[in-house]
C-alpha cells in the first residue's frame, strides 16, 4: 500500500486511487508507486479489470513542477525514463482498464488518462497538454499516445496551444469516451469494468495485445500478430468451454476460468 497512490480491489475490479492532495501532482515517489500499484493490478488474478481515479476533485494536475524545474539534464534524463516506465506500466496491464476524469486532467495526468483503453469524464472536467507554456514538450508518452487516439492535426493543436478542451470538446475529438455528471462518473467507470468479472479473461488479453501491437505495425504484419494470437486461444480451456456452451445453450451462456 502506497503513501499517494493505493490499488484497491472490489468484487474483481481494481481502482488504482491517485490520492496527493490537492492536485494530484505526478512527483517521483507517485510515480514510482504508480507504477507499483500498475505490476500489482498485472499480477493479481482477483483483479479482471483496472479503474484509474484520483478522486472526486482532480483526476491529476500534472508533473510536480516544483520538483522538475531545477533538474539538470543527466537528471530529468533519468527522472523521464521512470516516469514513462510509470505510465508503460499501466499501459500494459493485461486487462481492461478505464480512467475515471474528474477536474483536471493536464501535462502528466492527460497522458496518464491516454494509457487506459477508454476515458470516462465528469461534466466538469478539462484536460490538455499544457507543457509548451512553460517552454517544454510532454515527456510521458503525449506526443505519441494523443497522436494516436485524436489524429496528429488535433493532438498538435492542443499541445501547439496548450489550451484546455472541456468534457464536451474532448468528447467531440475523441480525447474521451463518455461524459457524464461529475458525481457519477467513478460509478459508470466501475460498472463498465464489472462486466468483465467472469468474462474470458485469456481473450480479452488476446484483444488488447493485438490491438495495441498492431498500431504500431503495418497492416499485414498485424494480422499475423492478430492470427497467431487468435489460434493460441485454442490451446484455452476457456475456447473449449464456449464453443461447448454456444453449442449447448447458445450465446452468452458461458462460465469461463481463465485457463
Amino acid at each position: 500500500m502506497g503513501e499517494l497512490v493505493r490499488l484497491e480491489v472490489a468484487d474483481g475490479v481494481g481502482t488504482i486511487r491517485l490520492d496527493r492532495p490537492k492536485m494530484n501532482a505526478i512527483s517521483a515517489q507517485l510515480q514510482d508507486e504508480l507504477r507499483e500499484c500498475a505490476e500489482e493490478a498485472t499480477a493479481r488474478d482477483d483483479v479482471a479489470a483496472v479503474v484509474v481515479y484520483g478522486g472526486e476533485r482532480v483526476f491529476a494536475a500534472g508533473a510536480d513542477i516544483k520538483e522538475m524545474a531545477d533538474l539538470s539534464f543527466p537528471q530529468m534524463n533519468v527522472r523521464a525514463q521512470a516516469l514513462q516506465a510509470a505510465l508503460n506500466a499501466v499501459a500494459a496491464i493485461p486487462k481492461p482498464t478505464v480512467s475515471a476524469i474528474t477536474g483536471y486532467a493536464l501535462g502528466g495526468g492527460c497522458e496518464l488518462a491516454l494509457c487506459t483503453d477508454v476515458r470516462f469524464a465528469a461534466d466538469n472536467a478539462k484536460l490538455g497538454q499544457p507543457e509548451i507554456l512553460l517552454g517544454i514538450i510532454p515527456g510521458a508518452g503525449g506526443t505519441q499516445r494523443l497522436a494516436r487516439l485524436v489524429g496528429p492535426a488535433k493532438a498538435k493543436d492542443l499541445m501547439f496551444t496548450g489550451r484546455q478542451v472541456d468534457a464536451a470538446e474532448a468528447l467531440t475529438i475523441g480525447l474521451v469516451d463518455r461524459v457524464v455528471p461529475a458525481a457519477s462518473v467513478y460509478e459508470e467507470a466501475l460498472a463498465w469494468a464489472r462486466q468483465f468479472v467472469g468474462a474470458a479473461s485469456l481473450a480479452l488479453r488476446g484483444i488488447k495485445e493485438a490491438v495495441d501491437r498492431g498500431l504500431e505495425v503495418d497492416l499485414v504484419t498485424g494480422l499475423e500478430i492478430e492470427r497467431h494470437l487468435f489460434a493460441a486461444l485454442f490451446a484455452t480451456e476457456d475456447q473449449a468451454t464456449g464453443m461447448r456452451s454456444f453449442i449447448e445453450s447458445g450465446p452468452g451462456k458461458a462460465t469461463f476460468e481463465g485457463k
